[in-house]
């Protein structure tokens, strides 16, 4: 087991998000002042062929009701043209959706960014031409997805990438066992050739023999989203490669005192 914050790379969920508009450059700004060791963003694909930077299928939410947009119907100026900070407080009034350069752009030297993809594998040639295009070094980037035919193109096709399969889970109220199995994910994970597993932060599901079962894979583990001191802690003990919150400063914080 491991117990030192030092093994933990502290991930900020669509920047530091707790504090500051989610996926935007306000957000990831906030997360490398946190000392995030990387920022985590969504993006999608729009109408015109640019990707864009924004975690749901539609802008409703993030413009307070403002527009509804779906990123794949809609152009790069019309997505640009919404305001996306206010909604979490007047202070952010102005934030503009950004574009993967311009996130991949506030990555220092030392620092890493989880890419998630949140569509369709027709993202996966326009992804790779902007990442290639980016200052970054290979190391440096991480692709994600639920999608586990865009993780295993996106290894096919950027092998100098590591490509993380995600999963949640579901429990059957009749028999109370979780799917996917461990089985399941050790299967998916073979298929699509991914480098690591992104694991939903479900205590019941996510055990001692769940994390021996990946590592004996040869597959790194990261989880998503822990926001609770004490759960950070517990897959700190599992000896996760990264916790991934929205609140980074706070859980380095409290990884630290429990050296």
């Amino acid at each position: 087991m491991v117990a030192t914050s030092e093994a933990q790379m502290i991930v900020a969920h669509r920047g530091a998000s707790f504090d500051a508009p989610e996926n935007t450059l306000a957000s990831f700004q906030e997360a490398w002042k946190q000392k995030a060791d990387a920022i985590e963003g969504d993006f999608y694909l729009t109408k015109d062929g640019h990707i864009v930077c924004m975690h749901d299928k539609t802008t409703k939410r993030t413009t307070g009701g403002a527009a509804e947009l779906k990123p794949a119907d809609a152009t790069l100026e019309q997505l640009r043209a919404l305001e996306v900070g206010a909604w979490k407080n007047d202070k952010f009034s102005g934030e503009r959706i950004p574009l993967l350069e311009e996130v991949l752009a506030t990555v220092p030297q030392n620092g890493k960014i989880l890419v998630e993809v949140k569509c369709g594998p027709e993202i996966v040639e326009p992804l790779r031409v902007g990442l290639e295009k980016s200052s970054l070094k290979p190391e440096q980037i991480v692709i994600i997805c639920f999608d586990d035919e865009v993780v295993k193109q996106c290894r096919e096709k950027m092998p100098q990438y590591k490509a993380n399969w995600l999963t949640s889970y579901k429990q059957n109220p009749e028999t109370g066992k979780w799917s996917p199995s461990v089985k399941s994910v050790l299967n998916t994970l073979r298929e699509t050739k991914a480098t690591g597993l992104g694991t939903q932060a479900r205590d019941e599901v996510v055990t001692v023999e769940f994390v021996k079962q990946i590592r004996d894979a040869g597959v790194e583990c990261h989880v998503w989203t822990v926001n609770d001191e004490a759960q950070a802690k517990r897959y700190a003990s599992l000896g996760f490669d990264s916790i991934t919150t929205d609140k980074p400063a706070a859980i380095r914080h409290a990884l630290a005192e429990g050296k």
